[in-house]
């Protein structure tokens, strides 16, 4: 069993990594603004802005892993690369792992390849850039955190939200820093099968320092 911290975990992503990780009998804390409105048996939740340091003392300190599924948006718009600073300062030389759930636009579109924010960045709306380019800059700073910060990025694909129509298969293909495209050209995952990739890889790690992508 391990101790598992999200961040934003009543947000698509963070929900769904919450409900897998306590699905198979992992000590969660759950940490969100709000309480979700149908909690989970078992789980702790944790109310509170990231922002304060005083809530990261309580709910980073101990954990095998925290996971930040935060979305740079509203009034977070800005901030979470600075929370994910304070992370990774918190864990530096410790055995707790930090990850954070970015975006597709770092995957390169094909092996050596461009990114896909390099062919898509002129058509993405002017308020929509800093959410994309928060990702972008998370990635950078784990890459060039200190070699005794044990981190994971997830990228999931190009088409993923409460938005996408995504089925729930219980299955996932499996990346590195190449997006994944289906026979038909497409790039989709449900909540629940990307979580069931992270969780997998809290369960058995294989991607530490460096970032995966799972699909459909």
């Amino acid at each position: 069993m391990s101790r598992i911290t999200v961040l934003g975990g009543t947000g698509y992503a963070g929900a769904a990594i919450v409900a897998e990780a306590a699905r198979r009998g992992h000590q969660v804390t759950s940490v969100s603004r709000t309480r979700p409105e149908q909690p989970i048996a078992g789980v702790d939740y944790v109310t509170g802005s990231v922002l304060d340091a005083a809530l990261l003392d309580a709910v980073v300190p101990g954990r095998d892993v925290v996971i930040s599924a935060l979305s740079p948006r509203g009034d977070m718009a800005g901030k979470v690369e600075g929370v994910l600073q304070e992370l990774v300062r918190r864990v530096d030389d410790t055995p707790t792992r930090v990850a954070h759930v970015g975006g597709a636009s770092s995957l390169l579109v094909e092996e050596g390849g461009p990114r896909l924010w390099d062919l898509t960045q002129d058509h993405v709306p002017a308020d929509v850039k800093p959410e994309v380019e928060t990702g972008l800059h998370i990635l950078d700073d784990f890459r060039s955190s200190p070699e005794t910060v044990d981190w994971f990025y997830v990228s999931p694909p190009e088409k993923f939200g409460a938005w996408v129509p995504a089925p729930v298969k219980g299955e996932y293909r499996l990346g590195g820093d190449v997006l994944l495209r289906d026979e038909a050209g497409e790039s989709t995952i449900s909540a629940a099968d990307l979580a069931i990739a992270i969780v997998d890889e809290i369960e058995k790690p294989a991607h530490r320092r460096k970032r995966f992508t799972a699909a459909h």
